[in-house]
């Protein structure tokens, strides 16, 4: 496959042995019969789906968590014959597929698994679908809201138990990052009168995300979710501290391709919107909105040499300016995301800044931008 973006001196390096220890910490932590599950969609949260994943298996992952079947599908293309669970609510036409590959999905209703009946019939398919029954317990995305409904389903999965194999039951918690566990306790309540009408549990049971795991790990069921606290980064934000030290994976690096000396009184970028007050140096960088690095981050600071540098002008597609201290040779190192010397710069500073969270700044870098990995 072509790497887009590897001629040019912008790169993410993740750290494969950061993702290692924040698996083991979490090893160390949970129920000895308590398995754990890496959460690998969205690339990896923008890390490398394959890579983390291969990484996260040599930690003590016993499976992955995704959330679509083309990612489940480039798992097993990759070799990993683990348990993959495609969270999301995938088509029942590609049900015979998806038993091919032994992936286990998320049902959320009747009607899905008898659309999936028919093509697993049609296509003579000889090995079960693996079944997880998704439970709304007050997400508000998918899943069983009434026990009868579920009672129904759970009735017909056992019944036809040479098309399905009821594998598992799961849920998820809207507010397990927060100080506040009101709307929690209502959820666990949801969740537990509808389990209620189930029988016999079937062989996975699972509620806990990383935020749930780590801030009430009595509700863990028999499965760990690990999703953002793998790649070291607190799922509450700065609201609750984590019960272990999180290892962030990723950095966010480039190099200056231009540096100039700006006049007072010159401006910089589209709209003209900054200008110089003094003589200064002006530094560019070959990284921009098209590459993850949002327009709105204007304003906020790079590293340069350990020192903090601001961005001037509006962030463009493919570049960015920053004002530099002093005049410093093209080729010097800028760090977007990461340490440099004594300061850091985090994908939480960076999410901040544009008022969201650090899944979003990470799940969004291009794939322009080359991954480049350290073990």
């Amino acid at each position: 496959m072509v790497v887009i973006g590897e001629h040019r001196h912008t790169q993410v390096t993740v750290d494969l042995q950061a993702i290692k220890n924040n698996i083991q910490q979490e090893m160390q932590r949970k129920d000895a019969l308590t398995e754990l599950w890496a959460v690998v969609k969205a690339n990896g949260y923008g890390h490398g789906i394959i890579q983390v994943a291969q990484a996260a298996k040599q930690a003590g992952a016993t499976g992955f968590c995704v959330a679509i079947l083309d990612e489940a599908l480039a798992l097993r293309a990759a070799g990993l014959t683990e348990p993959i669970l495609v969270l999301g609510i995938t088509e029942p036409e590609y049900a015979a597929l998806i038993a091919e590959k032994r992936i286990s999905v998320a049902v959320g209703s009747q009607e899905w698994l008898n659309q999936a009946s028919a093509v697993l019939a049609a296509n003579n398919v000889k090995i079960p679908l693996r079944v997880h029954l998704a439970l709304d317990a007050g997400m508000g995305r998918i899943g069983f809201q009434q026990p009868a409904d579920l009672a129904a389903t759970v009735a017909q999965l056992r019944q036809a138990n040479t098309l399905f194999d009821f594998e598992g039951i799961f849920t998820h918690f809207a507010t397990a990052d927060q100080s506040d566990d009101t709307y929690f306790m209502h959820q666990l309540a949801v969740w537990k009168k509808l389990i209620a009408v189930i029988g016999e549990l079937p062989r996975y049971v699972h509620v806990s995300n990383s935020a749930t795991s780590l801030w009430h790990q009595a509700c863990n069921g028999n499965v760990v979710r690990f999703g953002v606290a793998l790649y070291g980064l607190n799922p509450s934000g700065t609201a609750l501290s984590a019960p272990y030290k999180l290892q962030p994976a990723l950095s966010l690096t480039a190099q200056l391709t231009f540096v100039k000396r700006l006049a007072k009184g010159q401006s910089v970028s589209y709209g003209a919107t900054y200008t110089a007050a003094q003589d200064e140096w002006i530094g560019t960088v070959p990284i921009g909105y098209a590459d993850g690095y949002e327009r709105r981050l204007q304003g906020f600071h790079v590293l340069v040499n350990g020192q903090f540098c601001e961005i001037v002008g509006r962030v463009c597609m493919d570049q960015l300016m920053v004002r530099l201290p002093h005049e410093v040779p093209v080729g010097t190192k800028v760090t977007l995301v990461g340490t440099d010397g004594d300061r850091t710069i985090s994908l939480q500073d960076v999410a901040d800044y544009c008022g969201t969270i650090h899944y979003e700044i990470a799940c969004g870098l291009a794939p322009r931008v080359p991954r480049v990995y350290l073990d």
